[in-house]
């Protein structure tokens, strides 16, 4: 096992990652911002390192100044959480330079999935279904047209290079194709350097439904189970469950074989997320890319599957196998997570940071809260507005649902505007109470509010 772990994120995932290196015994090394000196992470960790100025380029994407904590500290292994430098390559090689242990996939792996197109391209030479699409990178905007006209609008235009719904337009006709491309590739190009380009066939108000993988290091390549992320606001998960409410078992048999096929034909190390458009009528499922890295949804896989994905990923990291409860996990029960954003859902999402005058946080059976906030916590202007994962559980859906109607009325949160009342909403919808939502739901919701209020 390792010495000592530096954890290079900050929040949630942060003080996660430190919980649980705690409870394995493995003394932690938070990284942290001048804006997040007072965060719980920095409080909780065994060292604190502060790496930089608030903005995250200025700090938590920073890899030398990473390193240098690391070495400062004498930290043998960083766990990298999710974002930032999760799916660095480089980052993966910067660590192995230096004997440090990342605790993730290898570069190799992360190069072969992180790559949109490349990705595409190995799932189908795996026989994972992919929806038609391009070969290869577009070679100009005009090159895209010609081949969307082939396969038939609508279209889906991504970035290889994309994420979190960035550098990805939908396309319905030729009229607006070449504006959508240029769109694309220069909001590709300003957030993450690349502006490459590949097409896929739209599909029509489908489902984006998950797969959680593990691979260790002595053969074993297994599924978790799926989560339901369809709950989405322009590409940016709102509320995940666990399972779905919408796959039959034939159909989670097919995609968990093909993700397990995947894993053990690429020699995946880790824990790492296999993501699936399903059509509507949840008889056909296309892959559509892999996150290398644990999700910010992993606790309604833990709930449902009885495990602990941070501990195993530290335990795999250090070249251990599985653990045996891991491999023989079976569902039992339900559960849901609410993303808990600083941000006024009645005026358009903007950000609302600044200072937490109260919190307090629900509690309960079947009820877990994920947050490194508290009363008086300053939320900081330049990071994701997420502050806390409330996840509730329950021996069904119906239990579930109700429980965490319970629980977001139970959340008090003064000071800032927050996304709870909107959860609310949600929850209580006879769409969602039904399961019947799919990725345009949210979208269709706004746009009927707005219309009741003019």
């Amino acid at each position: 096992m390792f010495k000592k772990v530096l954890v290079a994120n900050r929040g949630e995932i942060a003080l996660r990652v430190i919980r649980a290196c705690r409870e394995i015994g493995v003394p932690s090394v938070a990284v942290y911002s001048e804006a997040d000196v007072d965060s719980m992470h920095v409080q909780l960790a065994d060292e604190a390192v502060c790496i930089g100025s608030g903005p995250s380029k200025d700090s938590y994407l920073m890899p030398d100044r990473i390193i240098a904590a690391a070495e400062i500290t004498e930290a043998d292994a960083i766990h990298p959480g999710y974002g930032f430098l999760s799916e660095n390559a480089r980052f993966v090689e910067i660590c192995e330079s230096c004997d440090i242990k990342f605790i993730g996939p290898r570069a190799d792996t992360i190069r072969q999935m992180g790559d949109k197109n490349t990705a595409r391209a190995t799932a189908l030479e795996n026989g994972v279904p992919v929806t038609p699409g391009s070969d290869g990178i577009l070679e100009s905007a005009e090159h895209g047209l010609e081949l969307a006209k082939e396969i038939g609008f609508p279209v889906m235009i991504k970035a290889t290079a994309g994420g979190g719904g960035r550098g990805m337009r939908p396309s319905f006709s030729e009229d607006d194709f070449i504006d959508l491309y240029n769109q694309a590739s220069q909001e590709a190009i300003a957030c993450f350097g690349n502006g490459e380009c590949y097409l896929e066939k739209l599909v029509i108000n489908p489902h984006h439904v998950e797969f959680q993988i593990f691979g260790d290091t002595h053969g074993n390549a297994i599924q978790l189970g799926e989560r339901d992320c369809s709950m989405q606001r322009r590409n940016q998960k709102i509320i995940e469950e666990c399972p779905s409410p919408l796959i039959t078992p034939e159909l989670r048999k097919r995609m968990a074989d093909a993700s397990v096929s995947l894993v053990k034909n690429i020699g995946y190390e880790n824990a790492g997320t296999i993501e699936y458009l399903v059509n509507a009528e949840a008889t056909d499922f296309y892959f559509m890319e892999m996150n290398t890295r644990i999700q910010v949804e992993h606790p309604v896989t833990e709930e449902v599957m009885g495990c602990e994905l941070i501990k195993e990923q530290i335990r795999v990291a250090a070249g251990e196998a599985l653990s045996h409860h891991v491999l023989e996990a079976t569902p039992r029960g339900w559960a849901i997570e609410c993303r808990i954003n600083a941000e006024d859902p009645y005026n358009n999402f903007a950000p609302s940071p600044g200072k937490i005058d109260l919190w307090y946080a629900p509690g309960g059976k079947g009820v877990r809260v994920d947050t490194h906030v508290y009363s008086g916590y300053s939320v900081p202007p330049y990071y994701d507005s997420m502050i806390a994962k409330l996840i509730c559980t329950g021996a069904t859906r119906e239990i579930t649902i109700a429980r965490m109607n319970r629980a977001l009325r139970e959340f008090m949160v003064t000071g800032i505007k927050t996304t709870i009342p909107f959860q609310i909403e949600i929850i209580n919808h006879p769409d969602f109470i039904a399961g019947k939502y799919d990725i345009a739901w949210v979208g269709r919701f706004l746009e009927e509010k707005i219309a009741e209020k003019s």
